[in-house]
Order: structure tokens, then sequence, then C-alpha cells
């Protein structure tokens, strides 16, 4: 990766898209150094978190100076009904067939690893219920089946896949409501209706199961990821074979998911910025994307997680889901200068000199720089750790004004369990643009300090009536 990197930066990109991950420490991860040489150039790095969600602390690719982008959902399903013979309903996913086909009540079997059990069964004429769709159709189809449904391994992730017979991919969490009903019906049967491509389906977006999670474990605090940006059913050119499907014949497109179809979302975002604001720095680049994400679903309320369906946290999703347009027109921005990452190398307690030479490919005695903590560094979303022998926190941050002259901004933020939170001032005022303004955020316990292990999260918001800039905060407790 490091000479990828490194050719890029000779021949004077703007961005990075890198849609792989390391998976370790700073100091041996290529992507990691190859990205903070071409911060240094005002070359931007958007990459991917890894693929190992829902599980917490495996966030990758979570350097200060890298947009760590994770997925989510859009408003588009491409629907496939599962209608039961009890009436009931459930939304699934396919290609298979165009809008409004429907296939007859079938017999159901539930045979579940279909590619090693099904000679067991007598499928002919039924519509089989599979733990996986992939490559699997012709399988069912050569055994006389007349239907498919799939229950998605990425739990309530659902894949948009051709296949040779009629299919539906359904959620795990609607797979184990369909194998009660088989359980317990004595005929149970099931149909398939496909509707085809569907907008504005609600709630979206939502994120995605796989999606790598923090917190980070080698930042120091930092939350990652920044920011998610659609990365599940994304239609993608092909060189060759359309992807793994059961109809065997070639196609320029098919559907992807992953963390990395959402890292390229947000570099072509970056290279709209860096056109239309060639003076930002990357880390302005970052901030406008960050302080401007979405929070909310289209349903008015907090962005879900997939994985059980509750609100999405901080170390989940970041800021929010991005979006271009207010990124593009931020307001107020943290900006970060180069040698600030450093001077955050040396100050975080976490390398030593050794370890920052090889991160930045120098010569540098961290006794010779004036180090900072991992807190202090002009971050758009605020990290802390609080404990009893370090109950209370005061974190600074500096922003600069992009927006326009003779702006005012006032404070707002939610109340954080447990913590306590004082910002000094509060309220922003910029007669021109481009001036700066600092505050301070007093952050302690309410009374008692919070059991270790736990963590508590809210955001801080700068509102101009024209202008929102909006910061997460995570609280960690040791």
């Amino acid at each position: 990766m490091s000479p990828c990197i490194d050719q890029a930066i000779r021949d004077h990109v703007d961005v990075l898209s890198i849609s792989q991950g390391s998976g370790r420490a700073f100091i041996y991860n290529k992507i990691v150094i190859g990205s903070f040489a071409a911060s240094a150039e005002g070359i931007v790095t958007s990459a991917a978190v890894p693929n190992n969600g829902p599980d917490k602390n495996l966030v990758d690719n979570d350097a200060p100076w890298i947009i760590t982008v994770g997925a989510c959902t859009t408003d588009r399903r491409i629907t496939a009904v599962v209608k039961l013979g009890d009436g009931r309903e459930f939304f699934g996913e396919s290609l298979w067939k165009e809008n409004g086909y429907a296939t007859p009540q079938l017999p159901l079997l539930n045979i579940g690893a279909c590619s090693l059990d099904i000679e067991k069964h007598d499928v002919v004429g039924k519509i089989v219920m599979c733990d996986n769709t992939n490559n699997i159709g012709e399988t069912v189809r050569k055994a006389g089946g007349l239907a498919m449904i799939g229950i998605s391994r990425k739990g309530n992730t659902t894949k948009v896949e051709a296949n040779v017979i009629p299919t539906s991919q359904i959620t795990s969490d609607d797979g184990k409501k369909i194998e009660e009903y088989f359980s317990s019906s004595p005929n149970p049967t099931a149909a398939i209706i496909f509707r085809g491509t569907e907008f504005g389906i609600k709630p979206a977006p939502t994120v995605a199961t796989f999606s790598g999670r923090g917190p980070s474990l080698q930042n120091g605090g930092i939350i990652k990821p920044d920011i998610i940006a659609p990365g599940v059913n994304i239609l993608t050119a092909v060189p060759t074979q359309g992807g793994s499907n059961s109809t065997k014949k070639e196609a320029p497109y098919y559907f992807t998911s992953g963390t990395s179809l959402a890292a390229p979302h947000v570099a072509g975002i970056v290279a709209l910025l860096k056109n239309n604001h060639p003076m930002w720095s990357p880390a302005a680049i970052q901030s406008a994307i960050m302080t401007t994400a979405e929070s909310k679903a289209n349903d008015g309320n907090p962005i879900k997680d997939q994985s059980g369906g509750k609100k999405a946290s901080v170390f989940d999703m970041g800021s929010g889901m991005v979006n271009p347009v207010a990124a593009n027109n931020p307001g107020l921005i943290y900006d970060i200068k180069h040698h600030d990452y450093i001077r955050y190398l040396c100050g975080s307690g976490l390398f030593s000199d050794d370890d920052v030479n090889i991160i930045v490919r120098g010569n540098i005695s961290c006794s010779n720089i004036r180090g900072i903590k991992p807190e202090e560094l002009n971050y758009p979303s605020i990290g802390v750790t609080l404990s009893a022998n370090s109950p209370t926190v005061i974190v600074k941050r500096t922003v600069t004004n992009v927006g326009e002259a003779d702006d005012v901004y006032k404070l707002s933020f939610n109340d954080l369990k447990g913590v306590r939170l004082d910002v000094s001032p509060q309220v922003l005022s910029f007669k021109t643009v481009g001036e700066t303004k600092s505050y301070n955020v007093t952050i302690s316990f309410k009374t008692i300090p919070m059991p270790p292990g736990d963590y508590s999260e809210g955001q801080l918001e700068w509102d101009s009536g024209k202008y929102l800039v909006r910061s997460p905060i995570a609280v960690t407790f040791v």
C-alpha cells in the first residue's frame, strides 16, 4: 500500500479513496503512515472501517488525519415481499422478475443449510427456506423447488441478488418469525410478491449491521468512525462476471455491500469540496463533512442501528450520515495544522519517539515538541475519559468562520447521562469571514463517578439560524 500512496502523492492527486484495512497498530499500518504523508501535501484520505460489525472495538483506519467511513442503508429497496399463509407479510429484497409478479401460495419447507441438506428433503413444488441464497438457486431448482426464501447472514441487512427461481432475502429477525410460523403451523405456506424498486423507505438511513464499530483502542479516544455513507446494495460496475449469483450470466453491473462502497461516496464528496474550496486544508474538509452530517433518519427519529434496532451510538455512526450539500457550506470549520498531528502523536502517551518517526517518516524528538493530549486536538468531535482520579477535563476548540460576516452562533447541547457540561462562551460573534473564535468545554461528573466500562454520549451545536454546526461528544468512564 505504501508505494501506491507514495505514487499518488507524486502524481499530485487531490483525494485518496481506500477500501481496505490493515487491522494493525499505527506503526505497522501502511495506510495510516501513507495517509499522514498525503495529508502533508494537502491530500484528503477517505478510508473504510472494516466489515466486522456489529462487534465493538474493531474500527480500523482510525488515525485523526483520515476520514474514517462506516456504511449505512439508503431509502431504496428492491422489494420482494414474503407473504405467509396466515396473512403476515415480511419485506425482503431480490432482483428476480419485474414489478408486479407474484408466486402462488406454495408449501413452505425450512431446510436451513440448503447446500448441504437439500437432498435429504422433498422440495418438489415447494418454497424452500435456506440460511443462505448465494449460489443455491440452481441447486433448489434442480431438486424441484419453485421458490426460495433466504435468511440474511448479516443480521438485518438484506442482499439484492439475481437468481434462477423466485427468491427473497429477508432479515434475520424476520427469518426467526417465519421459522416459528413453519414450526407451529400444520400446513405452512408462503408466496413471494415482487414490487420492484421502491423509494422513500423508512427509516433510512440505518447503520449497516456489518459496518465496523468503535471505540478505537489505539488513537487515544478520538471518536471513530467519523461518518457513515451509503454502503448497502450499491449498484456497481464490474469488469467481468457480474458478481456471485445463481444466474451464471455475464453482467456489467451488480449490487454489492460493504464499507468499501461507503468510502468512495465520501471521496467523491471530498473532490467536489476541494473544487469549490481549493484553499481548504484536509482537516477543514473533514470538519465540513462531519459537522454537517445528519443525525436523524427520514422518519424524524435518531438514526438506528440495524443490529438490534436501537438508536445508533457515536461509535456506530460517528457524526452521522454525510450530507454533501450542507458540507459545501458548513458555516464554521475546525481546522488543524499538519504539525498538530505530530504534537498529538508526541503528547498522547501512546507512542515512543521511534514510533512517531516510523509514522511520520522523519526524525522527531518528542522532547522538543510541545505535545498535546488526544482531546486537545482541534477535532470536530469530542472524546474524553473521566475517572475517579481524573473527574474533570477541560477541552478547548477553535472554529473558523467560513460562512458570512456578522454571523452570531448560539450554543445548545443535550444532557449527557451522569455528565455535566459547562461551555464558555455560549455565544460566538464573528465580524468577518475567516475570523476565528475559541470556546472551552468543561466536562465533569454530575455527582458521583459513573461505573468504569460505561460511557455517555451527546452532542454540542452552534446555531446561527442559517448554519447548524454539530459535534458529537463521547465520555468514557474508566
